[in-house]
């Protein structure tokens, strides 16, 4: 009888730390992070694709200097805000980077203003390729954008939930991880004149 009694307490264990969740918490945190390092590697590939863009606009609208700057200048402040996984439950630092991001966003968009005003521009091989590739570059950030708040909504409701509630709060202590959320100004409609 002691023996059952052993067998059913070791089998009870066993069957309560597997529903615990103790792996799988640690797993959607293993998410949330690669989730947001899939968002730097898209962020990287704009920055390194930036300055041949720029390049290529610069030889055929040396008169609009000032957007280009202003691009160069948006680009250099987007990648010096970094961001660490451990810095994701930061809502202030989410914030700076999300701003930072927002103003390279915005350069670029005063950039294609530039396009549409100069036909000649437009027509150039080269730079409707770099063109293709930076608005490709741009829907694999939203893309990213997307998958990260995605896991950090699996995350939080996750640490939330009972019984893994319970394995966070004592054994655990993960934090909620911020969204990654749009810049104020990207909450304005974008005026079209034609």
């Amino acid at each position: 009888m002691k023996r059952l009694a052993t067998l059913f307490t070791l089998l009870l264990t066993v069957f309560l730390l597997n529903g615990c969740g103790y792996n799988s918490l640690q797993m959607k945190e293993e998410t949330v992070f690669k989730a947001w390092a899939d968002i730097e590697a898209a962020l990287q590939r704009r920055g390194d694709l930036i300055p041949n863009l720029v390049e290529t606009v610069k030889g055929y609208a040396a008169h609009e200097r000032e957007t280009l700057e202003g691009v160069i200048n948006a680009r250099a402040k987007a990648t010096s805000v970094q961001i660490s996984p451990s810095d994701l439950s930061d809502a202030a630092k989410m914030q700076e980077f999300s701003a930072a991001q927002g103003g390279l966003g915005s350069a670029l968009s005063r950039l294609m203003v530039v396009v549409e005003r100069y036909p000649d521009l437009k027509a150039n091989q080269n730079f409707l390729d770099l063109q293709n590739q930076l608005e490709g570059t741009e829907n694999r950030i939203n893309v990213a954008r997307q998958r990260y708040n995605e896991t950090v909504e699996e995350f939080n409701s996750s640490i939330r939930k009972f019984p893994e509630s319970l394995t966070n709060n004592f054994i655990l202590n993960l934090d909620r991880k911020e969204y990654f959320k749009a810049d104020v100004a990207a909450k304005e409609v974008p005026a079209v004149k034609f």
